[in-house]
């Protein structure tokens, strides 16, 4: 019997042959000083590439404020569209389908990172509580960031639409809103970092706006059908949190639905939460089966899975595709190894030979040393 993880699948407008997704990794291996993607980069996204499979490229900054960390990607230069350029190649000359993800950090950022020194921007001026690497991979504090002025959002907002119109030049298949992880969007999105008394804070809507309307930007560039959106309800990664998790993420995930975008990319709770060694009693066991119903289009998973996971949650109607991210790093032909029920190239954290094969694709940031 086929595993559901074998069977076809409709995105929107990209069609795929099988449902092991490769999740957006960040990898900080771009070319410094113009954050371009190099040969390493073709040739990572090179070996992960399979017939019909789908890889949502690493983050990648819609603007040069947008940069959070050291040697990230951007989407945003001329020089930068050609590099990627020579990434879709590789995967369309395997028979893969790539889409890019559009990335703003806000606050999650040092000044070191942005045009003139200046400091990062957020919804309202609250820091991380943390650390951040410099541009000179020094770990420091997050420093308070600035609060947007409510005309500058469409400036933003243009951002996503000119890293939309780049991403389409490259030759990607769609693009990604990094809606997750406590970046800008979300930021806008939950009550921890949003204390916004304008057009874009308070309620709900609002808060929901800045969301929507750098969706309805990538839309405007590539049609709905090519377009995803990822979440992290429940999401703890970069100090990020909301005082009524359900109703909000429910009202956004409706809105999205009413767009028709080609998929909605969920991060389970449990993903940052493990990672951070978080207690997990608390949290939902599933965000993909509690907003199902929310969300009429096709739907990834992502966070903890493994082949018999992820097989059951598509098999059970909770997702229609489930993203791998740990360990397409260890394994770059994960797809196929899948396929034949073959053992997997251990990554760093999984102890136990005995667990079953498992990869949280919740964004992963190599811990580099000069």
């Amino acid at each position: 019997m086929t595993s559901p993880l074998f069977k076809p699948l409709q995105l929107g407008a990209i069609s795929l042959s099988h449902r092991v997704v490769m999740a957006p990794l960040t990898r900080m291996r771009a070319g410094a000083p113009e954050n371009v993607p190099t040969e390493l980069s073709v040739e990572y996204y090179r070996q992960r590439a399979s017939t019909g499979g789908l890889i949502i490229s690493e983050a990648s900054q819609v603007s040069p404020t947008g940069q959070g960390y050291p040697t990230t990607p951007g989407i945003h230069s001329a020089a930068q569209v050609a590099a990627w350029k020579k990434v879709v190649e590789q995967v369309h000359g395997r028979g893969g389908k790539i889409i890019l993800q559009l990335w703003h950090v806000g606050r999650v950022s040092h000044s070191s990172l942005q045009p003139g020194g200046v400091l990062p921007v957020a919804p309202s001026a609250v820091a991380v509580a943390g650390t951040v690497f410099t541009a000179e991979w020094k770990q420091v504090s997050y420093e308070v960031p600035r609060a947007l002025e409510t005309a500058e959002i469409p400036g933003v907002i243009e951002d996503y639409r000119k890293g939309a119109q780049n991403a389409l030049l490259a030759g990607f298949d769609g693009v990604e809103v990094h809606g997750a992880n406590g970046y800008l969007p979300d930021q806008f999105l939950q009550d921890r970092t949003n204390h916004r008394s304008d057009n874009y804070g308070g309620s709900i809507e609002n808060r929901t706006r800045f969301l929507l309307e750098i969706t309805d930007a990538a839309v405007s560039i590539w049609g709905a059908e090519r377009v995803g959106v990822r979440l992290s309800p429940w999401g703890s990664y970069n100090d990020i949190g909301d005082s009524n998790p359900v109703s909000l993420f429910t009202y956004a995930i409706q809105e999205l639905s009413t767009r028709g975008i080609a998929y909605l990319h969920l991060i389970e709770p449990r993903a940052t939460a493990e990672q951070l060694g978080l207690n997990t009693a608390s949290l939902p066991e599933s965000a993909a089966r509690l907003f199902r119903q929310a969300f009429k289009g096709p739907l990834i998973a992502a966070g903890g899975f493994g082949r018999e996971s992820a097989a059951a949650a598509i098999e059970k109607g909770q997702a229609d595709a489930v993203a791998f991210g740990r360990d397409f790093i260890s394994n770059p032909d994960l797809p196929f190894r899948l396929m034949l029920g073959a053992e997997l190239n251990r990554t760093i954290d999984q102890r136990s030979t005995a667990a079953e094969p498992r990869a949280t694709p919740t964004i992963r940031h190599s811990k580099r040393r000069k």
